[in-house]
């Protein structure tokens, strides 16, 4: 019983860290949300999409805070993830959009870093691509437009990055009846960066990769990979379906950065070997160690 009770309470303080973990987090991804925003964007008048587009053009008309609007219009998606996806998400989401709106009410008084529009779309776009990986990374939300395509793509035959595409292209495009048609093309450029970055943030350096290798020399290769890469093969047995030959094909896998020197192993060891890299989205079990991922 006592032994059970330790369990327990180690299982309590291990749920508190990750919370406190994902709360900081999701803090520090809305602080550069709103630098990104306030610093950097709106000050130049370049837009992002979704309803974070949607609030930065109310404010400018109405001169209400920015942050209100961000908070306030979220709400409904906000209870919509709620219901539909779960309680955590929403949680997540709802704090994350408050300390966004709390973070943007703060910056505003702020001048920006750069009157150059194109420096300003670049690190805008930077930091606001980073601040929502970060978040959509520890589980939540900054934007309801992202809810919105998630629950969209569960009835229709697109996926939930075209969906927010389609939305966006309205509007990105207004902000050219807004500001001007010149800012409507900077903001799709601070979007297009925006997005590159969450990628980048969301998968993390160590993205995997699964390569496929069929050579003579696999045995070769398998131990130099193993002994120089510190990763795991495994050995397949295949056949040529034009000459009827069997083949040995290695497979393993590797992170991102790995992939330049898992090339350099196979162009030493065997030039003609058949070598083909590709993306996993998730890795579990086995040998293969990387990052985790909240």
């Amino acid at each position: 019983m006592a032994e059970s009770g330790k369990l327990k309470a180690q299982h309590k303080r291990a749920s508190l860290f990750e919370i406190i973990q994902r709360g900081a987090v999701i803090t520090v991804g809305s602080l550069l949300m709103a630098t990104g925003l306030e610093i950097f964007l709106v000050p130049n008048h370049v837009i992002d999409g979704g309803i974070t587009g949607i609030s930065i053009m109310l404010s400018h008309i109405t001169g209400v805070s920015l942050g209100l609007f961000i908070f306030l219009l979220n709400l409904p998606f906000v209870y919509i993830g709620y219901k539909q996806i779960g309680k955590t998400f929403a949680l997540s989401t709802i704090f994350g959009i408050f300390m966004l709106s709390i973070f943007t009410a703060y910056f505003h008084p702020i001048p920006p870093f750069t009157e150059d529009i194109l420096l300003a779309t670049i690190f805008g776009g930077m930091a606001l691509g980073s601040g929502i990986g970060l978040v959509i990374r520890y589980g939540g939300a900054l934007d309801g437009t992202e809810i919105l395509a998630i629950l969209i793509n569960k009835k229709v035959p697109f996926s939930v990055g075209e969906i927010v595409m389609f939305f966006n292209v309205f509007i990105l495009s207004a902000a050219g009846f807004v500001f001007s048609w010149d800012r409507a093309m900077y903001s799709i450029l601070a979007y297009v960066i925006a997005s590159k970055t969450i990628d980048t943030v969301v998968a993390g350096l160590e993205e995997s990769k699964s390569a496929w290798i069929i050579s003579d020399h696999f045995q070769e290769i398998g131990e130099a990979i193993n002994d120089r890469l510190g990763r795991g093969v495994t050995f397949l047995n295949g056949e040529g379906a034009y000459t009827g030959d069997e083949k040995r094909v290695i497979f393993c896998i590797i992170t991102r950065l790995e992939e330049a020197k898992l090339k350099g192993i196979v162009e030493e060891l065997d030039p003609n070997a058949f070598l083909a890299v590709g993306d996993i989205t998730e890795v579990r079990g086995g040998r293969f160690k990387k990052r985790d991922i909240h």
